[in-house]
């Protein structure tokens, strides 16, 4: 199945073609606030996971302005805290503007307690520090940055007429050492983390159908990737990003690349099916092939729980939208060839699906 291009979306590639032929460095204030606080319609924040030694997954978020239905242009943090035995704490929590500040010149954000920071040591990648405390559940992170920090071209995608949509990774791998309480129990952890940031300027669900993002770390090799189709009102369009890294380089960041979505199950929980299996080709003599293959679903979860009856009428009967969001754990193999020589490496990662319409099989 070939993939929709629209003349309605302006993708961010510098090129040639779908892709940055010369890959620039991340400036720190990309990773600063960008929207104006408080006018409506806009939305931002910044969002960090680890998965930890001993099975422990956190996520956190700082919401400028919160993106999701019922939530939609709060500012406030998110915590979640998925265990070992499968079970999960999570919650949303709703600031007053007076307790958000955020710096436009770096990471610096702070939400009532909570704060995050960040520091670029001379000649060294970033450090980023936070602290997350609602009730029963504390996180003290720090994020020791592997990577170097990376966009697709400008970071932009723009839909004619209909918004913009940036997206940028200021942190695609980190060495983590974390601090956790959960209730009357303090976990002291090292692990494998992310970071990434995002503004826009519409509702998601007008625009986009559905999109799966993800990362793969293997021994030498750090994988990126986003891919989000649209709906018809920009005919279908796909954005596609991915992007490779070698040690602390970025060597690749393009969107030539083709998407298998293949073996889909479905799932009563979240209300749709999902993939089990992705397979991602990406052309040329210096190319790449990457599998995953889901071997647990962590979290599958039908989001029109989370809405108040009036919003789930209106997004059942109205918009016509079942948002689902699926976490996954997959095994997975990368393939790459470079100067040359091929190198396959193997291990388990973590990758994300958000649906409100459902993913055509391929």
């Amino acid at each position: 199945m070939v993939d929709n291009k629209s003349d309605k979306v302006e993708e961010a590639w510098s090129g040639p073609g779908r892709g940055d032929g010369e890959i620039a460095p991340l400036p720190p204030g990309e990773d600063g606030l960008h929207i104006e606080l408080g006018k409506k319609g806009q939305y931002e924040w910044w969002y960090f996971d680890a998965h930890l030694d001993g099975g422990y997954t956190v996520v956190a978020f700082f919401y400028a302005a919160n993106p999701n239905p019922g939530n939609a242009g709060k500012a406030g943090v998110e915590l979640t805290l998925l265990r070992p035995d499968g079970t999960k704490t999570q919650k949303f929590f709703q600031y007053p503007w007076q307790e958000f500040e955020a710096s436009r010149e770096k990471a610096q954000v702070r939400v009532g307690r909570n704060y995050l920071k960040s520091e670029a040591p001379a000649g060294g990648l970033p450090v980023y520090e936070i602290h997350l405390e609602e009730g029963e559940t504390v996180f003290d992170l720090t994020y020791r940055s592997q990577v170097n920090g990376w966009r697709p071209g400008s970071g932009y995608s723009r839909f004619r007429g209909m918004g913009y949509f940036a997206w940028v990774v200021p942190v695609p791998r980190a060495a983590v050492e974390a601090s956790i309480r959960d209730g009357g129990r303090v976990l002291q952890a090292n692990g494998i983390g992310y970071h990434d940031h995002n503004w826009l300027d519409f509702p998601f669900q007008s625009i986009i159908e559905y999109w799966m993002w993800g990362r793969v770390y293997s021994e030498n090799y750090t994988a990126s990737y986003a891919y989000i189709k649209c709906n018809p009102r920009v005919d279908g369009h796909v954005i596609k990003v991915l992007m490779l890294a070698r040690g602390e380089k970025v060597i690749a960041s393009t969107g030539e690349f083709e998407l298998s979505k293949l073996e889909f199950e479905h799932s009563p929980a979240a209300g749709h099916a999902y993939p089990k299996r992705l397979v991602f080709k990406v052309p040329g003599a210096a190319g790449m092939e990457m599998e995953l293959a889901v071997s647990r679903v962590l979290e599958a979860v039908n989001m029109l729980d989370a809405f108040n009856p009036l919003l789930r009428f209106l997004a059942r009967q109205v918009m016509r939208i079942r948002p689902g969001y699926f976490r996954l754990l997959s095994n997975f193999r990368l393939e790459v060839t470079q100067d040359g020589s091929k190198a396959v490496e193997t291990g388990t990662t973590l990758h994300e699906i958000v649906i409100f319409k459902k993913i055509e099989a391929q």
